[in-house]
């Protein structure tokens, strides 16, 4: 008699609980303009909740924005963070492996005020996205991957408004072409100790330029690690090579650098 009491109830009572919304990944094309360069750059973040969060731009590594970096986007974003994959070098450049990659790297190595006006704009292009999407522009970060590392820190050289940025195992000098402004972000710099394509010198030059800029910054050298450490699909033994323990590590640091960072907001 009990069990036939119980039974409506509890099958009731499991009818109504509030089960975790699934997860609805978003991933869209955004097309805008510099010039007569068109860029097209990816929006992702999940679409489950439509709870505002951070929006993180991400400049991915040299290859440019490839599936792998929308993929490696969506990994991020997960259910806290709105992405903005940007295009660094227009849709007309894609490279299709590491030679072409090098070359179109270089040409904006080669050019710091194109870098800049690129990141920039890549930026102002992600916050007009707010009303479309669940961001918070109040909580506005930066992350960038090689390359990446150091379009995002020429954002913020040159004045960026965002609240953080952090870069893996990106460039760490200054690209000649720029006239700095006053660094208003917090800088989170996580570096393979035995990366080397970043060398000592370079990274004494970061640090003396940040301690100069009087910057928020910390630098985090991760050991027996090389270039690339956060990349699945490098393996370059001894140059660029994923990494799994360090990789995981720096996301965490990423993850909580940011909970500190857009708490003060």
């Amino acid at each position: 008699m009990l069990k036939q009491f119980l039974l409506p109830l509890l099958t009731v009572a499991a009818a109504t609980v509030s089960l975790p919304s699934a997860a609805a990944p978003v991933s869209k094309t955004v097309a805008y303009d510099i010039g007569d360069t068109h860029f097209e750059g990816r929006l992702v973040y999940d679409n489950a909740s439509k709870k505002l969060r951070p929006a993180l731009l991400m400049a991915p590594n040299w290859l440019g924005p490839t599936e792998a970096a929308f993929k490696q986007a969506q990994e991020i974003a997960g259910k806290d963070y709105v992405i903005f994959v940007a295009d660094m070098y227009g849709t007309g450049v894609r490279p299709k492996n590491t030679d072409e990659a090098g070359a179109a790297a270089k040409t904006l190595y080669g050019d710091g005020a194109a870098m800049r006006a690129r990141i920039a704009k890549a930026l102002e292009v992600m916050k007009a996205q707010a009303g479309k999407a669940p961001i918070d522009l109040k909580r506005i970060g930066a992350i960038g991957f090689c390359f990446g590392g150091a379009n995002v820190l020429e954002l913020v050289r040159s004045g960026g408004d965002v609240a953080g940025v952090v870069t893996f195992h990106g460039s760490l000098k200054k690209v000649a072409g720029g006239d700095d402004q006053p660094i208003k972000a917090k800088i989170l710099a996580l570096h393979g100790a035995d990366d080397p394509y970043v060398s000592a010198d370079e990274v004494a030059g970061f640090e003396k330029e940040m301690r100069d800029m009087h910057a928020d910054w910390q630098l985090v050298k991760f050991g027996n690690t090389v270039h690339s450490f956060t990349d699945p699909d490098s393996h370059i033994a001894g140059q660029a090579d994923y990494n799994p323990v360090s990789a995981k590590r720096a996301f965490l640091m990423m993850r909580n650098f940011f909970t500190e960072v857009f708490a003060a907001q």
